[in-house]
């Protein structure tokens, strides 16, 4: 994964929950999503071990361990690492929590986890298919037999086709102060486009406006299925926005025996 994604969340990490209008209402709405998915393909919640290998900040491995599972986070970016041991402190819940880059995760200390989830797009910040390729056979390898990958990613199969330029604006309220937060998509070809995140806050000092950037590589659903086939996943399959309640297509698999 390129220097640039680390850099880019290393940066935002500070003020990630600015870009939700309210971010522990959306890790409590994203948990209640994800976790009944996690309990009919793994079991009770306090019986299962989740590795979350792209965790950012924290926001579904702090909503799923509220919800009683016991959960692993890993990231790239050190920076949003010490934010999620923050805010895990903060919540005082127990959530071991790593730097590690998703295609190299044999360096993690525990293995043979009920599932691993990588949630909020992070698979497309890999660039290629054998950057793919590589972490989904490094997922394959933290999770015991019969566990599971859960991963979202944005509708490429739809997006691809639209190609769209500009995702918002949204406008929130920070305690009685305006806040904007929008997006550009700079499309460089077909699969590729920069990602512009800018988020606009009214202080009082006057306005104020965080920038930053990364890059992502359109991914189809048939292309990741294919790829997780390919490391050894069986029962490929994919849940989409209306039957689950979250907000991105969700990939399922079911890892074979080593």
């Amino acid at each position: 994964m390129p220097d640039a994604v680390r850099d880019f969340y290393d940066h935002l990490a500070g003020g990630y929950h600015l870009m939700f209008e309210d971010w522990e209402s959306s890790m409590a709405r994203q948990a209640a999503a994800l976790g009944p998915i996690l309990e009919r393909e793994c079991g009770a919640a306090a019986s299962v071990r989740v590795l979350d290998c792209a965790c950012g900040t924290g926001t579904q491995s702090l909503g799923l361990a509220r919800r009683g599972f016991h959960v692993t986070g890993a990231d790239l970016s050190s920076g949003a690492i010490e934010r999620a041991r923050v805010e895990a402190s903060q919540r005082r819940l127990d959530l071991p929590l790593y730097v590690a880059d998703m295609r190299q995760l044999s360096g993690l200390p525990e293995t043979g986890f009920d599932a691993v989830i990588a949630m909020d797009n992070a698979l497309p910040h890999l660039l290629s298919d054998p950057d793919l390729r590589q972490a989904a056979a490094q997922i394959r390898g933290k999770l015991k037999d019969g566990g599971i990958v859960m991963a979202s990613i944005r509708d490429y199969d739809q997006l691809m086709l639209e190609r769209p330029v500009v995702q918002g604006p949204a406008f929130f309220s920070d305690g009685g102060r305006r806040r904007i937060v929008f997006q550009l998509w700079d499309w460089k070809d077909e699969r590729r486009y920069r990602f512009h995140l800018y988020i606009t806050r009214e202080t009082a000092a006057g306005w104020e406006t965080h920038h930053d950037a990364a890059e992502y590589r359109c991914v189809r659903r048939d292309e990741l299925g294919r790829i997780l086939s390919d490391a050894g996943f069986t029962d490929v399959r994919w849940l989409m926005p209306p039957d689950t309640g979250f907000y991105q297509p969700i990939v399922l698999a079911k890892s074979t025996s080593h």
